[in-house]
């Protein structure tokens, strides 16, 4: 691997794609410590520390959000308005049938996730500021009299910063290497691993070891599953097309399979099963203190049941995770359609009919992967818990969530530089 970079890096115009990629990685994170005026810096840590929700959006902004910077929100909004696109897709026929006519309609559907987007980036950065100015932290936030510019040019602020990351994401997927956005939240991860390294040695430093077995095991692991997939074959019959004097052209006739990974949601289940555990029990801290005592009591007990520190959570997040998997991989089955794309093209699988019991078939082997997949990720949602036992903390160097994003991006990086050497007669990363 270490040869095949160094073979890229002779070659100018992968050496200026590599160098784009990280001068742009640069200065995104330079911009995620330009902190929004008038944060209450060590108010807002201790805040970070105790909210393990605020921890998830954190991710997503490449770590500005622990700072509050003007990067705070980072590429959440569009992530969440790309999940809303692509679930929206069955139930709205217009935008189902623009998802069908090939590069121009995905750049349309791209475009109105852009659109999108905005309002997202303005609703979460008003919702995550109106909750600092209850902490305290942001004291001058609010529509009133004296603090509503204040509060607009707040809003303004992380909204605009929102947009700048997708783009500067998207040169990087147009200039760079990789996927771009990905690449941001990468970037994010991967520079707080040595402040959590360092952490970690000052309050206990034998623990080190047991994080970085854990973590080396659960990185294998990823590959192997992220990597694994059930090829179907596929055969095309021969087709007449045309006729040249007295011979026929005859095309057709080929074999391929079709690909089905076992993970195909990807880190969308983790992300859905993660917020919707942790929102009741964000919701519920708010009324402990209230004066209605039958209230106070029952946001005490959902305050512990949802807390990660108890057992009960870490079960119904397993089994969150396992059935938000089942749910987003049929969703993003059923909207490549490949029964119908394979019965218009003329192909089929050997042995079964086309049209329905095709269908039939694939939904079979699809529930049967994805089983696997689900409890992989389900397994990997866990880890804190399961390390908790074996290290008596429940930290990790990089969390669940996040070993998934950087695991995904690396292998996607190198098997894009692998394509692009490949093309010019340099030898891969897999030999």
């Amino acid at each position: 691997m270490i040869q095949a970079v160094v073979n890229a890096f002779k070659l100018p115009d992968l050496r200026r794609k590599i160098i784009f990629t990280m001068v742009m990685l640069i200065i995104y994170r330079l911009a995620a410590h330009v902190p929004v005026p008038g944060i209450n810096a060590a108010a807002l840590r201790q805040l970070f520390d105790s909210s393990q929700l605020l921890g998830l959006l954190d991710i997503f902004s490449g770590g500005a959000m622990s700072n509050f910077s003007v990067m705070a929100m980072g590429v959440y909004p569009y992530i969440t308005a790309t999940i809303i696109m692509q679930l929206l897709q069955p139930l709205i026929p217009q935008l189902d049938e623009l998802a069908k006519e090939g590069e121009e309609g995905r750049n349309k559907l791209n475009r109105i996730s852009h659109l999108l987007t905005i309002p997202l980036a303005a609703l979460s950065g008003f919702g995550q500021a109106s909750l600092l100015k209850q902490q305290g932290i942001m004291p001058n936030f609010g529509f009133t009299a004296e603090h509503w510019l204040v509060t607009l040019s707040t809003i303004a602020t992380l909204t605009a910063g929102t947009i700048l990351a997708v783009w500067w994401g998207e040169l990087i997927s147009e200039q760079g290497i990789g996927n771009g956005v990905s690449i941001i939240i990468f970037g994010g991860i991967v520079a707080r691993i040595p402040q959590t390294v360092g952490r970690n040695m000052i309050s206990n430093p034998w623990t080190l070891l047991p994080f970085l077995v854990v973590t080396l095991i659960t990185v294998l692991v990823i590959v192997v599953v992220q990597e694994g997939q059930r090829r179907i074959p596929v055969q095309y019959g021969k087709r007449v097309l045309a006729m040249r004097g007295n011979r026929l052209r005859i095309a057709g006739g080929q074999s391929t399979h079709i690909p089905i990974r076992v993970n195909t949601a990807g880190m969308i289940p983790l992300i859905f099963a993660q917020s919707i555990m942790l929102f009741p029990g964000t919701i519920a801290s708010y009324f402990v203190y209230s004066s209605v005592k039958i209230v106070a009591d029952v946001a005490t007990f959902a305050t512990k049941a949802f807390s990660p520190q108890g057992s009960v959570y870490w079960v119904m997040y397993f089994f969150m995770v396992v059935g938000f998997t089942f749910f987003y991989t049929d969703v993003v089955f059923r909207q490549q359609n490949l029964p119908d794309v394979l019965q218009r093209q003329g192909g089929f699988i050997p042995g079964i009919r086309p049209g329905k019991k095709t269908e039939e078939y694939l939904n079979a082997v699809l529930q049967r992967i994805t089983l696997v997949g689900a409890l992989f990720l389900a397994g990997v949602a866990i880890l804190p818990w399961l390390v908790r036992d074996v290290t008596e903390t429940g930290s990790m160097l990089i969390t669940s969530t996040g070993l998934l994003i950087v695991v995904g991006v690396v292998l996607d990086t190198m098997k894009q530089l692998e394509a692009q050497l490949l093309m010019r007669h340099y030898e891969g990363f897999i030999k």
